[in-house]
Formats: C-alpha cells, sequence, structure tokens
C-alpha cells in the first residue's frame, strides 16, 4: 500500500488532510542537520503548520525559538514549550496591546517584535514604558523584496540606535527576509543570497556604530535555508520546510525535504466521460496560485479544467475507469495558505494510530 493511504481510508469525509509524524521528524532533523545540529541556529516561522503537535516535536530537538505571523501562532508556540516569540509582522497599535497582554501572561517567555518605521518604534517605547514590561526589537530591513523592511541606510542605523536608547526596548539585531530569491538553479541563488549579503556586510563595516558593535542576523525563509545555513553567524528560518509541498519541490530539488502534508478528495461526480469532479474546492486547497494547485499521487491529470468554492475539475485518461466515491490523494502546491483552511489535520502514524491534531492558529484570535 502506497505510504499516503492511511488505514480506513474509506470511513474518512473528505476533504481531509492528512500529516505524517514519521516524515515531519525527518524533516525536522533535516533542518537541523543543516545547520550543523544547532537548534539556536534556528528561528522557524509556525505559519506553515498553525499546530501545537508539529511544533512540539521541534521542541523535542531543543528548537525552543519561533517567529510567526499572528499572536495565535505565537500562542501554540508558547503551548508548546518555546522561550522566544518573534512577531515577524510589525505590530500596529492594536496589535502591540495584544502582544504585551500575552507577554505578561508568559513571564518566563522572551517576546520579540520586527520594526521598519520610526513612528511604530516610538509607540512601542512608549506603550512599554506605560505598561512597564520590555520588548526585544529586530530592526527588519529591505533586502530586495520591497514588500516589507527598511533598506540598509541611514534610516536603518536610526532605528537600532533609538532601540539601544530606550529602557523598556532590548535590541535584538536584524531582520531580513529575502523571499524574493526564488531561482531553481543553487547557485544562481546562491549568488543572488551573497549579492545582498554582501551589501548588507559592506553597510555594517561603513557605519562606525554598527561596525562596532555586531548584532545577530536573522535570514531568509526555505529557499534560502541552504545558503544562510552556511554562514555559521546567521540564525535561520525556514517554515515550509516542515511539511513540504509541490511548488517548493518542484522549484527547488536541492532541497531534499519529504512530503508530509496530503489532501485527500473524492470524485463526486463524472460530468463527462473523460472528466472527474473531487471534492476539492477553493476551500481546501489554496487557490492563489494559478493551475496545477495540487500534484496527484493517484491519479493521472491532463488539465485543470475549473475550479470553484467545493468543487474541482479535471480531464484525465483514468476518468472512464475511475468510479465515483474514489478516493484520491494530491500535494498541494502551496501547503501554508492550505493548513489554513482546514480545522484539523489527521496524523497518520506508522503503526496505524489516526489521531486529530487541531489548527488551532488558523484562527485570528485565540487567549488575546
Amino acid at each position: 500500500m502506497p505510504w499516503y493511504v492511511p488505514p480506513g481510508a474509506e470511513g474518512i469525509s473528505t476533504p481531509a488532510l492528512l500529516v505524517y509524524p514519521e516524515r515531519i521528524e525527518e524533516n525536522v532533523q533535516r533542518m537541523l542537520h543543516m545547520v550543523g545540529n544547532d537548534p539556536l541556529r534556528l528561528w522557524p516561522h509556525v505559519k506553515t503548520s498553525k499546530c501545537r503537535h508539529i511544533i512540539e516535536r521541534m521542541v523535542a530537538h531543543g528548537i525552543r525559538r519561533f517567529k510567526g505571523a499572528t499572536l495565535p501562532e505565537l500562542e501554540i508556540a508558547l503551548q508548546a514549550g518555546a522561550t522566544d516569540l518573534l512577531l515577524a509582522m510589525q505590530p500596529s497599535a492594536a496589535i502591540a496591546g495584544r502582544l504585551l497582554d500575552l507577554a505578561a501572561a508568559n513571564p518566563s517567555a522572551r517576546f520579540h517584535a520586527v520594526v521598519d518605521d520610526m513612528q511604530t518604534l516610538h509607540r512601542l517605547e512608549a506603550l512599554t514604558r506605560k505598561r512597564n514590561q520590555t520588548l526585544t526589537i529586530w530592526v527588519d530591513l529591505d533586502v530586495g523584496m520591497h514588500r516589507t523592511g527598511i533598506a540598509p541606510g541611514p534610516e536603518a542605523a536610526a532605528l537600532i540606535e533609538t532601540v539601544a536608547k530606550c529602557p523598556t526596548l532590548e535590541t535584538g539585531g536584524w531582520h531580513a527576509y529575502d523571499g524574493h530569491l526564488h531561482q531553481s538553479s543553487v547557485e544562481e541563488r546562491r549568488g543572488a543570497c551573497r549579492e545582498w549579503s554582501r551589501a548588507f556586510k559592506q553597510w555594517l563595516a561603513s557605519t562606525p556604530l554598527l561596525k562596532d558593535h555586531p548584532l545577530p542576523l536573522i535570514a531568509g525563509g526555505t529557499p534560502t535555508f541552504p545558503m544562510h545555513a552556511e554562514a555559521s553567524d546567521r540564525i535561520c528560518s525556514p517554515g515550509t520546510s516542515v511539511l513540504w509541498d509541490a511548488g517548493y519541490a518542484e522549484h527547488f530539488p536541492d532541497l531534499a525535504f519529504e512530503w508530509a502534508c496530503v489532501l485527500m478528495g473524492r470524485v463526486v461526480s463524472k460530468p463527462t466521460p473523460e472528466s472527474l469532479c473531487l471534492d476539492l474546492g477553493h476551500k481546501s486547497v489554496a487557490s492563489e496560485m494559478p493551475h496545477p494547485r495540487l500534484h496527484f499521487l493517484n491519479l493521472a491529470v491532463d488539465a485543470f479544467l475549473g475550479h470553484s468554492e467545493e468543487h474541482l475539475v479535471v480531464s484525465s485518461p483514468e476518468a472512464p475507469r475511475t468510479p465515483v466515491g474514489t478516493l484520491v490523494y494530491a500535494i498541494p502546491r502551496h501547503v501554508c495558505p492550505t493548513v489554513a483552511l482546514h480545522q484539523e489535520l489527521l496524523a497518520i502514524k506508522e503503526e496505524g494510530e489516526m489521531v486529530s491534531w487541531p489548527v488551532a492558529a488558523r484562527q485570528r484570535r485565540l487567549n488575546f
């Protein structure tokens, strides 16, 4: 039986998102191997799994620092045993208050936030001073993606200098996400990564205050993880690697992670002799990408004919011999937002046990 088929599959309601703990374990071990088995060099993003049970598997290997884009993502990391929580989205006034509420309720943990704006920094300083709390600040750098962050230069230096002068703010260091680097060629990706890294180092060297006080750098995501892992002074932030998906597997074959998350569906209708309608609509798989949004493991698909809220219609040479009710298994092209569409992950263990893992952080608010 193929590795992805769970015991008692016919009794599982679809669409369902299946995960495989043993494969997750392999991915976590590979992440650690890439940084010389030093968990302090990993600061993973939890946006991919949004699940406490998966984070617990990383914590079991000594990985205790995590970042998230939302407060619920930080909350579940705390529940899993994290000691350092970085909000990787510059906080608005409303979010900042809730972040400090979360910090006040968890005094044994250290809380961090990224900032690229002086007004936001002053707001955080005033709020922490008013509440007699501390917050660690990382200056978010724009190294070419032009989405968030501030370009290395005088304004970025001013942010770090201001943090150092604020008694309720602690200096974390630099945060740089190079998500614009998605070259399939390892050498091209490495070259592009070195280019911004070299410019960053030159800027530091030309700024006396920064040159004399080196700070940590949290760098990259999953595509540039191997490049940053080679630099022993960098903290790496992979995310997708824990579950992996079809998109990254296609574009980055050098990253030999295992597929650990499978979307399970059914044939619900046969509109023509050559086509199948599956229960894998927009509500079950991330659909911000063009087709193919799924890589099928047990079904040959010639074309994606239609995709709506509840249904996916495909043409397949296997359609004539595929009856209604047939189970299909597929790897999402983009796993992170796919997970956010599901209330639970069905964890399939090698011994045949199946348990439900809640995707608690898909919500916008948990307790804070």
